[in-house]
């Protein structure tokens, strides 16, 4: 099980790799596998048959997962990469920010 800093629909960049410096919304997390799919990053080219006759065969290209330890969580107001950290507000509430600027993200 790996520490899950990252959710669906945050904004991230990749900071190693084949697509280092790519930045693209999070479509979904495999906290269990430590990966997530990022839209328009780490795509693969697959050859699907056809299952049926209104399913055509062909090469598609997806997205494949990536590594949570390749990405970074983006910051909305700055728009670089930062460290997150936890913090709890005083309605008891559990917010990530980020450590560099104190910005709340994603809320």
């Amino acid at each position: 099980m790996f520490k899950c800093r990252i959710k669906k629909n945050d904004l991230v960049t990749v900071i190693s790799g084949d697509d280092r410096g790519m930045t693209g919304r999070v479509l979904a997390v495999l906290p269990k596998k430590g990966k997530a799919i990022v839209e328009k990053v780490n795509i693969v080219t697959k050859h699907r048959r056809a299952r049926t006759a209104q399913k055509a065969s062909g090469i598609i290209s997806q997205e494949a997962p990536i590594a949570l330890s390749k990405l970074m969580l983006v910051d909305s107001k700055t728009g670089l990469p930062v460290r997150v950290r936890f913090e709890l507000r005083p309605d008891g509430s559990k917010v990530r920010v980020s450590k560099k600027t104190g910005n709340v993200i994603g809320s």
